[in-house]
């Protein structure tokens, strides 16, 4: 994680430096605190912004040397056909001009070879311009490719940048995002929605007994379960550590009811999974709707403390805004 931070996002190379650093902290995380270290930490950081800035400034001039292009070789043919139309259009006055008494076998032969030297140039000029747009074309396709792929990779890296490295559930800011959206619609259309607090519970103990690998691994289970069990049109989201939140659309109490406990009871009824250690886990969660709230900010804050005051009541237990528990 604290290697995701440092790497650039847009770029995918990696410097050797910041392997070798991040597995020296790695190997002694006590270094974090040392002032040289943050540091060449804040270093690594700056240089991922700059990195960055780079790649997308060469993207955007493709871009750029795209429309050019595009323009030049429009350009080419439009002013090849006006070429092409002003010599017809003259060889057609001249045309209209003889007069069939008064000429002579000379004057028609001489327009004869005007009309053919027209259309030899005008042969040329036709082959220039598919030459000129031929070779137009391969650079606006090789332009195009470098443009979605620009494309892809910013996606990825919004993508990125909006969930967190290790769960895979969206971050603490693209919750706060998130929020504002379900909060939006309640406002226009009078769509209520829920929030829930979870929490797991003796989680240190699990760190502490079978190792932070495995305290990692019961953070993926748990996000993967939570998210396969709550519908794509709510959002699952890390709030910190092993706090989590989900917002969720609802048409009644008893829809709320039965999503918390078809959660608990995947949760409690299996064992978590470590190499070969199985490991029980529980959790405890508050709940709260917006209708309840006079304002946004509080919904969180309510079922934050609804969270506490189940983990205060003995854990493993949900506790909802109308004093239900489960």
């Amino acid at each position: 994680m604290l290697q995701d931070s440092m790497q650039p996002s847009i770029s995918l190379s990696i410097g050797g430096d910041l392997e070798s650093f991040s597995i020296k902290i790695g190997d002694t995380p006590s270094l974090i605190f040392e002032k040289s270290i943050q540091k060449e930490m804040k270093e690594y950081i700056q240089n991922r912004f700059d990195v960055d800035q780079q790649v997308l400034s060469q993207k955007t001039a493709d871009i750029a040397r795209l429309i050019s292009l595009i323009n030049k070789y429009l350009g080419d043919a439009i002013q090849s056909s006006n070429n092409s139309s002003n010599n017809f259009q003259n060889i057609k006055l001249e045309i209209e001009s003889i007069s069939p008494i008064k000429s002579s076998k000379e004057d028609f032969h001489k327009l004869q070879t005007k009309l053919a030297k027209a259309a030899a140039t005008i042969e040329n000029e036709i082959s220039s311009v598919n030459k000129n747009l031929e070779s137009g074309q391969n650079e606006i396709l090789l332009l195009e490719k470098k443009v979605q792929l620009l494309e892809s990779e910013l996606k990825a890296s919004q993508e990125s940048n909006r969930k967190d490295h290790l769960t895979g559930a969206i971050n603490r800011r693209s919750l706060e995002k998130e929020l504002k959206k379900f909060e939006n619609n309640f406002i226009r259309n009078e769509q209520d929605y829920a929030i829930v607090f979870f929490d797991i519970d003796h989680f240190k103990k699990v760190n502490d007994i079978y190792g932070h690998d495995a305290g990692d691994s019961v953070l993926k289970t748990f996000t993967t379960l939570l998210i396969k069990l709550t519908r794509d049109t709510d959002i699952i989201g890390r709030y910190g550590g092993e706090e989590f939140i989900a917002i969720l659309h609802y048409q009644n109490t008893l829809e709320l009811y039965k999503y918390i406990e078809r959660i608990k009871t995947v949760v409690t009824k299996n064992k978590f999974v470590y190499k070969d250690k199985k490991i029980e886990i529980n959790f405890s969660a508050g709940v709260e709707i917006r209708s309840n709230c006079k304002i946004v900010s509080e919904i969180t804050l309510k079922a934050d403390k609804l969270l506490y005051q189940a983990k205060n009541n003995g854990r493993n237990k949900i506790i909802f805004w109308n004093k239900k528990e489960i």
